[in-house]
């Protein structure tokens, strides 16, 4: 770790961990894993609450633990059952926490919530289970409520802290959504309202009413509700909101609200909106990207947004506004980096805030207004030295039918003059999932070996509006391949990479990209790694996963289409003959976001085809390796095959 000396710093609370001497950064390095993550700040600034990894076997686990300030002592900790983590953890008051809890399935996916709430005092005493499937057996007030056949999440907090909370319960069954005001001391619960649509999201405004509920129908279109005072209904509004609008936080005094807008599905606008007379004006707007990293003041009002295409620049909303001025205050003091508030104290006076690069996977701080001191807390990956990691470079260019397409390119080390070897590595998703500029494991782990790393945001993906993500569905196999390709072709245009050492890599629907690359460019590429792929879509359309949903059945068919045909023209599965490159293939035997089989028949037709590729199976592992000996020997099998293919 890196100690930081500030203008505005004096004091910073951190182990400090040695920077290594080496050329080559040690590869455990990488499999490293965050021991404190996701700080959450006190509304009085007296304690934190952390998730920290402890060691339980041959894996960790995350336990919510609390610190008081500025000693960091360590007052309670909050142990999640296994393979439970906590998703959301937000303070109702000085001296109690709300846990939202969710399960791991595997390290390259986003943990699954379970739509179940937990509530504890800040040292671990009074756990109260507040909703969930296990109400019954888990709660004191079980024999009342039941079990909640449904999944809950937190909509709000108050905004003076009560030990209350907004809770949203989208039922499995019955087609309808409630909001409840939930008491984490006592257990108890008052219905606020109840809807008869599902998975409504509730706007909640300062003084406890609730406003606005909305969600899609299955045109893809929002649905937007709006509480009658008068009444009491809820009034359904004309179907004239666009293709997204989404308020997501009421001002103080109510007057006005705040929500993202897009009236034709072009990239989001953020706009302030009149609760009178419905008058808007926009605050936030990029032809080419969504806002994302919404930035908030002491008030809870939005004061800035960065793009979601290239380097995050920050646009503020009021330049005159005190918080505004402090976020430029701070940013100053991290050049290169992008700084993030997280939580002000009730009084203002102690911000949580982060700040995080391409180079660098975060730290954390705490300021303190009145003595004009940040604290350094931790940083994430403590095993990470910044200064030998390696660039991202934003990179647009121009698609074969004329699109703009952004992405970027990690570049490691090399001599002026010298072409380095390329890795193509396509995202997972595919849709509304996309690269950023951030710290990227598998980027800087290739670039630390001396590999370049393209990454193309094709059609399809996030943060560029709802119609540049749904130009992607039924693309899978070609305009999304073709986005890709044409994104090589600019590369190595550039002239710093060795266009004959080229390789594609990928994960999950990065997998499934990475061998159909390989399938219709066969002179491009010198080999080809799936990890977690899937690559029959026969398979994935009929897998016991989306069978049992109808809404996943929907979702899947708009994604890939349902003609059998179709399906097979773009499945890697059916084109192993056509790849002429090595493959590696890597997988966990528990995967159920891609089951095993998937990979299982690539193997085998590969080998039909006199292609026998190389293979790595973890039987316990899930979607991505939690292990740190099987994260290890994936990297160590990585960096082999890619060195007999591509390298020196």
């Amino acid at each position: 770790m890196r100690l930081r000396s500030l203008a505005v710093c004096a004091t910073l609370l951190a182990l400090h961990i040695p920077s290594f001497g080496a050329s080559k950064v040690p590869l455990a390095a990488f499999v490293h894993e965050d021991t404190y993550s996701h700080p959450r700040l006190a509304p009085d600034g007296k304690h934190i609450a952390v998730t920290v990894r402890m060691p339980s076997g041959d894996r960790t686990v995350p336990v919510v633990t609390v610190y008081s300030l500025p000693d960091l002592k360590i007052t309670g900790a909050i142990r999640m059952p296994a393979f439970d983590v906590p998703l959301d953890v937000r303070w109702v008051s000085n001296e109690r926490i709300v846990i939202a809890t969710g399960k791991e399935l595997g390290s390259r996916e986003r943990p699954v919530s379970t739509g179940e709430l937990l509530a504890a005092n800040l040292d671990g005493t009074r756990q109260e289970y507040l909703y969930g499937y296990q109400m019954f057996k888990l709660s004191r007030r079980g024999d009342r409520y039941g079990d909640d056949y449904g999944f809950g999440s937190i909509q709000a907090i108050p905004s003076t802290p009560n030990n209350h909370l907004f809770v949203s319960s989208h039922l499995w069954q019955g087609g309808s959504s409630q909001l409840y005001d939930i008491d984490s001391a006592g257990a108890t619960r008052k219905l606020l309202a109840s809807l008869s649509m599902q998975d409504l999201d509730f706007v909640i405004q300062n003084d406890g009413t609730p406003r606005f509920a909305y969600g899609r129908g299955d045109d893809g279109w929002v649905v937007m509700f709006r509480h009658n005072d008068a009444n009491g209904a809820w009034d359904k509004l004309a179907d004239n909101r666009g293709r997204v609008y989404a308020p997501f936080v009421f001002e103080p005094g109510d007057k006005a609200f705040y929500a993202r807008y897009s009236p034709k599905g072009a990239p989001d606008l953020i706009v302030r909106e009149s609760l009178a007379d419905g008058s808007r004006t926009t605050l936030y707007e990029n032809p080419n990207a969504d806002p994302t990293n919404i930035q908030f003041d002491s008030h809870a009002i939005p004061i800035a947004a960065s793009s979601s295409v290239g380097m995050p620049a920050m646009r503020y909303f009021d330049e005159n506004n005190a918080d505004v001025k402090l976020h430029k205050l701070l940013s100053s003091q991290f050049p290169g980096s992008v700084v993030h508030f997280i939580d002000f104290t009730q009084d203002g006076n102690v911000l949580l805030f982060g700040v995080a690069s391409d180079r660098d996977p975060g730290e954390f701080y705490l300021f303190d207004r009145r003595s004009g001191k940040a604290d350094l807390l931790f940083s994430g990956l403590e095993a990470i030295n910044p200064d030998e990691m390696a660039e991202r470079r934003p990179i647009s260019f121009k698609t074969r039918d004329g699109h703009n397409m952004f992405g970027y390119l990690t570049m490691p080390a090399h001599a002026a003059g010298t072409k380095v070897p390329l890795v193509v590595m396509p995202h997972g998703g595919p849709h509304g999932i996309s690269d950023e500029w951030y710290f990227d494991l598998d980027s800087q782990f290739l670039a630390s070996r001396g590999y370049a790393v393209l990454q193309v945001n094709y059609r399809g993906s996030g943060g560029r509006g709802v119609n540049f993500m749904e130009s992607g569905y039924r693309q899978w196999g070609s305009k999304v391949q073709d986005d890709i390709v044409d994104g090589l072709k600019w590369t190595i245009a550039q002239g710093e990479v060795d266009g004959n050492r080229v390789c594609s890599y990928g994960v999950s629907f990065g997998g499934y990209s990475a061998l159909m690359l390989a399938a219709r460019e066969p002179s491009m590429f010198k080999c080809a790694i799936g990890y977690a792929g899937v690559y029959d879509l026969n398979l994935l359309a009929a897998s016991d996963e989306y069978r049992a949903n109808k809404t996943a059945q929907s979702v899947i068919a708009r994604y890939i289409g349902t003609d059998k045909q179709e399906l097979d023209r773009n499945s890697p599965v059916s084109l192993a003959a056509q790849i002429k490159a090595p493959v590696l293939l890597v997988h966990g035997g528990k995967d159920k976001r891609a089951p095993v089989q998937h990979a299982e028949e690539m193997r085998e037709a590969l080998t039909k085809a006199g292609n026998a590729p190389e293979w790595l199976l973890a039987p316990n592992e899930g979607h991505g390796f939690y292990d740190t000996a099987n994260r290890t020997a994936f990297y160590e099998k990585l960096e082999a095959f890619l060195a007999r293919n591509i390298g020196k």
